[in-house]
């Protein structure tokens, strides 16, 4: 089964991770609707409105939304519009996640059927590499810029902020409530998606890293002064030995006296007994 957790080393794997994850973050986003209900009950009944619905949706320019409530002061209708607008940090959040998945849709076929191309000149794994550093960024900026943006509709579209905008409800008499919250799970998860997008892609750096050229040639500019250095231990070993050989071999032959020396003192006795 391909895990990121447990085959990090995979690319092929990475990116089909890669891929899910940013269609749960832009279609989570992207494709959100939701609103809210609001009930304004005045003191003449007849003017009442008991139902007000407030819709909202992506890209979230709330001040374009608009909707018409009753004033309690005959049957004139006040027109309201949302306070804010999260279009930016949305709509970046979305297009970062709609270039990852198409990226890493491309990068997936590429591993798969053009391997020999991607390896060639190490064009591809630098890259490759350059891309995953850019995007780790804009996922990580993406979603901060979203987790903000969906912190201020939370609170545009909260109903008691909503009723403070109607003049009917500033009013002792008439009574406003809020009959419907809007459900803002799946705004949650995506920011959420948005932050497990960037951990993913920051992981995969130093895997996609190790298939360029700039890993194996550290690889070889940290291995050349060890060898340096094991090839002059390997010499001074070497040389240590022959000389404790050699001082051996004059030590040994300085301890005792040379055969024509031994010849001589032992030829003195017998030329003594031949004069006796």
């Amino acid at each position: 089964m391909c895990m990121v957790i447990f085959a990090p080393q995979d690319k092929e794997c990475n990116r089909h991770f890669h891929s899910l994850f940013a269609i749960f973050a832009f279609s989570t986003c992207g494709g959100y609707s939701g609103g809210l209900r609001l009930s304004v009950d005045c003191a003449n009944k007849t003017e009442s409105d008991l139902s007000i619905d407030v819709a909202f949706a992506y890209p979230f320019r709330l001040h374009q939304v608009t909707f018409e409530v009753p004033t309690c002061e005959g049957k004139e209708r006040q027109k309201v519009s949302l306070i804010g607008d999260s279009s930016s940090s949305a709509e970046f959040f979305v297009t970062v996640a709609v270039f990852a998945f198409l990226y890493s849709l491309a990068a997936t076929v590429v591993y798969i059927f053009f391997q020999n191309k991607y390896r060639e000149n190490n064009r591809g794994p630098l890259i490759d590499f350059i891309v995953t550093v850019v995007f780790s960024f804009l996922w990580l900026v993406g979603s901060s810029a979203w987790a903000k943006g969906l912190s201020d509709v939370k609170v545009a579209t909260d109903p008691k902020e909503v009723l403070l905008l109607m003049s009917a409800c500033k009013q002792p008499s008439n009574k406003c409530t809020a009959v419907h919250s809007p459900v803002m799970s799946s705004l949650n998860t995506s920011v959420v998606f948005g932050f497990l997008n960037f951990i993913l892609w920051a992981g995969n750096i130093w895997f996609v890293f190790k298939e360029t050229g700039w890993h194996s040639s550290s690889q070889r500019y940290l291995s050349d002064p060890m060898e340096k250095h094991s090839s002059s231990y390997n010499q001074g070993g070497y040389n240590q030995d022959s000389y404790g050989s050699s001082s051996g071999y004059n030590q040994q032959a300085s301890l005792g006296p040379s055969s024509d020396e031994f010849g001589q003192q032992s030829a003195a006795p017998a030329s003594f007994t031949n004069q006796m």
